[in-house]
């Protein structure tokens, strides 16, 4: 894929900012774009984030964090949190989702995330989310099939929300050896069910998503 001009990357951000301009034609001053990472995967948390970007300062290169290489995602990540007016970043635990099912643990991760803001007096008074339908915030939401590559503030949150994920599964791969959760980030990998099948599960395995081992 060739890499794109500076001039092209600012058409991009533009372009991407198009439910953001809307919401701050209609009055609106923090908006939050919302996302998550790791709804899929057999281990791990469910982690998400809540981005507020500032109007003013452009950061070039946001996307759909799947679609970015992991050297990019480092370098947004880095520059999110130095130029953003505010984020959060919150994670649900394995036993939890177990406890309350993926999508309510999501959700509750996300309400998390918008609650820390408000303790940090930076709530927004909008949300942008990837096509989740939350409730239980009191703010106005509007979700955008696939946002995270239609929105920056979201694909900004996708962002924050999948390298924070990524750094806690290389932690737990030093913690849990064997399993390969550096590589595959708890995702069902062949090999990840022949290490199940040959370790048994760990304490960060989703029992849920495991009562039939492939």
């Amino acid at each position: 894929m060739a890499k794109l001009t500076v001039e092209q990357l600012n058409e991009k951000y533009d372009a991407m900012y198009e439910y953001e301009r809307d919401c701050l034609a209609k009055g609106y001053k923090m908006i939050g774009g919302i996302d998550e990472a790791g709804r899929g995967p057999l281990a791990g948390p469910v982690v998400a984030a809540c981005c507020i970007l500032d109007p003013d300062v452009k950061i070039l290169g946001l996307d759909d964090s799947k679609k970015l290489s992991e050297k990019k995602r480092e370098e947004l990540f880095v520059e999110i949190k130095e130029k953003a007016r505010a984020y959060a970043i919150c994670a649900v635990s394995p036993e939890e989702i177990d406890a309350i099912n993926i999508l309510e643990a999501t959700k509750k991760a996300m309400r998390t995330c918008v609650s820390d803001l408000a303790s940090k007096g930076t709530s927004p008074d909008i949300l942008l989310i990837d096509a989740v339908n939350l409730s239980g915030t009191g703010l106005d939401v509007i979700p955008i099939i696939k946002g995270d590559a239609k929105s920056d503030s979201i694909a900004a949150a996708s962002i924050l929300a999948k390298v924070t994920r990524d750094h806690m599964m290389v932690e737990y791969d030093e913690i849990y050896p064997g399993y390969g959760f550096a590589k595959h980030k708890g995702y069902g990998t062949k090999d990840h069910y022949a290490a199940i099948r040959e370790k048994g599960m760990t304490p960060i395995h989703r029992r849920s998503f495991l009562k039939v081992i492939h």
